[in-house]
């Protein structure tokens, strides 16, 4: 599975990303780069695309496969994707708090720690429903990762419930635009693929 290994934060910073959004609590101490001339249509199409990847962490060909499901449903098509985008399971896992960053939560999906109404599910891109339970595993309760709940920080959304004694969450609804933490023009997405 290919995956990016650079630096975080230089990534971060050039597609203009606030670490935080990542689940990075660090600041970075470089002067923004100048650019030379303005960024051109297509430039700016690109780059929120790249954004858009870079943030949930997943490859051109997965992109490619979501946004012709995004077309394909009924309403806006930028925040269809978007949508699809933040029901993946290694994202929700995020949004519950049941990991510090994304590319965690993908690798506590692969390993198998998490059920799904009751079935194990190792697949980071599974897309969850609402009213899907999202249950850690009984043999990965011991693991280091769950054992200490009680000063763990539990950054969720609002469109998800937990439950931190049952290790349990919930999907109460699908997100919608606003749930969306960063900036991102979904619409120069859409003028990207519509070309």
């Amino acid at each position: 599975m290919a995956r990016y290994k650079g630096p975080v934060l230089k990534r971060a910073k050039t597609l203009g990303v606030a670490p935080q959004v990542l689940g990075y609590n660090k600041k970075t101490n470089r002067n923004p780069k100048q650019r030379s001339g303005k960024l051109s249509e297509y430039g700016l199409q690109l780059q929120e695309k790249q954004k858009a990847k870079f943030v949930y962490g997943i490859l051109e060909k997965q992109f490619r496969r979501l946004y012709a499901k995004a077309e394909k449903m009924s309403g806006i098509t930028g925040e269809n994707l978007l949508q699809l985008l933040e029901l993946r399971l290694d994202n929700v896992v995020y949004r519950m708090g049941f990991a510090k960053t994304r590319s965690q939560a993908k690798q506590l999906v692969s390993h198998g720690h998490f059920l799904v109404n009751g079935k194990k599910v190792d697949v980071p891109s599974y897309q969850v429903s609402a009213g899907d339970v999202i249950t850690v595993r009984e043999k990965s309760r011991n693991n280091g990762v769950f054992k200490e709940t009680e000063d763990k920080v539990w950054n969720q959304a609002q469109w998800v419930s937990v439950d931190v004694e049952k290790l349990e969450g919930k999907v109460n609804s699908l997100p919608t635009r606003e749930d969306i933490d960063f900036e991102i023009d979904e619409q120069l997405i859409v003028e990207l693929y519509s070309k």
